[in-house]
């Protein structure tokens, strides 16, 4: 286990690194920074040069992986950093110097059992997009198939694994400053991150995702996933089908090609409904660099490492949620939430409806172009505070989809207008999802498997009562106060951690 000295000090480099690209200042002025926690961002940038504005972007990606990742997924968290954090943390592109040819290509020959001859005819030396944990190669296959082989980066399971472990031990700390930081929940939003990040350093269960999803997709023929050559994948080495497509950053030479963002915006939006709602088994990496317009018109993704789940009953609330808001049944997107418990009980269900009113009113049937984010944001945040809502890291991968969807729907079409995109589909799903026929199937399924459980549920009864004869109950120990030794070294780690605060504060940016 890393001593809580090491975490110090990789804090201590980080703070510094945050704090010479000014971020730590950004995070000492927002007014929900608890006091205790500004002042120690004051002492961990003194004497540290800063810009003007932060760049919190920038500061992450010289820290290295896991913090471009970490960074990445606090993009889509501005009731965490911040909406002009959130803004900025937006531009981190995962983009890295290639690791060194001779590495990836001993990396591909270690994980497939031989020769890169015996599998390729061609491997471009050089990638065609090198990322924090893995880098891509076009090449082609000895049966003359072009394909992208992507490779992990050397040695960078044992980088990340360095780096969570501090933000753990980071978020534990935070979370004990409690009031908004414990709302908030750190720790388990690393808990999640963690696990995100292992599955994107399995690359045989990346191409199980991608095989999955593409069985799924069928349903949207406008939507594409490569094919996956599984002789040529391994955990460490995943090779796919390439494809000759125009990315999504490209605007000027997707409207060149004779591309329509309009029919790709709505594409991607009925593409996502269906993986998120409808399978429960969602994409969570739609960003313009992931997604390729072909030269059929159909729409294609890549990248499937970062992938989420949800099950049912939330994909019902989901929908309902969406529903009710784009018809403005805020009555019914309150229940949700009470009976979903994301809203404590003790408060009232008409107030947190008519909170809900003055949130989305505003912004019924307008362009995303004309909506007020920071107005929107504004509100949303508000309305968490007011009504002691905990964060549920269960649903990050789906909020980090859905408002990264959002924000590529709107670069192909800026007069799309979300709500009506989405509501066809979702009035559709809910019918059929949420009709006495469906309730009547779920009731009686729900009888079946309660049936089911009976027997089992009576040999747990005869297991926890046995027969009399046996071994009698334990008798009740005293509760007896333990002698607690004074730990002097404590008071050290609380000295130290005062001088490394600029690294907590990937915990406040975070």
């Amino acid at each position: 286990m890393t001593s809580a000295t090491t975490h110090t000090w990789r804090l201590l480099k980080w703070g510094r690194t945050l704090a010479r690209h000014g971020a730590l200042k950004g995070i000492e002025n927002d007014p929900l920074t608890p006091p205790s926690f500004r002042r120690l961002c004051r002492i961990a940038r003194f004497g540290a040069p800063m810009p003007a504005k932060p760049d919190y972007a920038a500061a992450l990606q010289e820290i290295g992986p896991a913090a471009i990742k970490l960074g990445q997924a606090l993009a889509t968290r501005p009731d965490l950093v911040g909406e002009e954090a959130a803004q900025n943390l937006l531009r981190l592109q995962d983009d890295l110097p290639p690791a060194p040819f001779a590495d990836i290509k001993r990396a591909v020959e270690t994980a497939l059992d031989g020769s890169i001859e015996s599998f390729f005819t061609e491997f471009a030396e050089t990638p065609v997009g090198a990322a924090s944990i893995a880098q891509v190669h076009r090449a082609t296959t000895t049966d003359g198939r072009e394909v992208a082989v992507k490779v992990l980066r050397p040695g960078i399971e044992e980088v990340l694994e360095d780096a969570i472990e501090t933000y753990e031990w980071a978020a534990a700390h935070v979370e004990t400053l409690g009031g908004e930081a414990e709302r908030l929940r750190p720790r388990q939003v690393i808990a999640y991150f963690k696990q995100w990040t292992r599955r994107e350093l399995d690359l045989q269960r990346e191409a199980a995702s991608a095989s999955e999803l593409r069985d799924n997709m069928v349903a949207e023929p406008g939507f594409y996933v490569p094919e996956v050559d599984w002789s040529r994948t391994a955990r460490r080495v995943l090779t796919m089908e390439w494809l000759n497509g125009v990315k999504l950053t490209k605007r000027e030479q997707l409207v060149a090609e004779g591309h329509d963002p309009k029919a790709l915006a709505v594409i991607l939006v009925r593409a996502f409904l269906r993986q998120a709602v409808v399978d429960g088994f969602f994409h969570a990496d739609l960003h313009q660099g992931n997604l390729f317009a072909l030269p059929d018109g159909r729409l294609a993704a890549v990248d499937f490492g970062i992938m989420g789940r949800i099950n049912r009953q939330a994909r019902l609330w989901l929908a309902e949620i969406l529903h009710g808001l784009i018809t403005g049944n805020y009555r019914r997107v309150a229940e949700i939430h009470f009976e979903a418990q994301y809203v404590p009980a003790h408060h009232n269900v008409d107030e947190f409806a008519t909170a809900l009113r003055a949130v989305g009113e505003p912004m019924r049937g307008l362009p995303v172009k004309d909506i007020s984010v920071g107005r929107m944001l504004e509100g949303l945040f508000a309305i968490t505070r007011d009504f002691d809502m905990v964060t549920q890291p269960h649903l990050l991968l789906l909020q980090k989809t859905m408002v990264m969807e959002e924000g590529v729907a709107t670069a192909l079409d800026p007069d799309i207008n979300m709500w009506e995109a989405a509501e066809p589909f979702l009035a559709q799903w809910s019918r059929t999802e949420l009709g006495p026929e469906t309730a009547l199937a779920d009731k009686i399924n729900e009888t079946i498997e309660t049936l089911l459980r009976l027997p089992r549920l009576i040999d747990k009864i005869d297991a926890s009562y046995p027969e009399t004869g046996a071994a009698p109950p334990p008798p009740p120990l005293p509760e007896v106060k333990l002698i607690e030794r004074p730990s002097w070294g404590g008071y050290a780690i609380v000295a130290i951690l005062a001088g490394s605060a600029g690294a907590l504060a990937m915990w406040g940016l975070t």
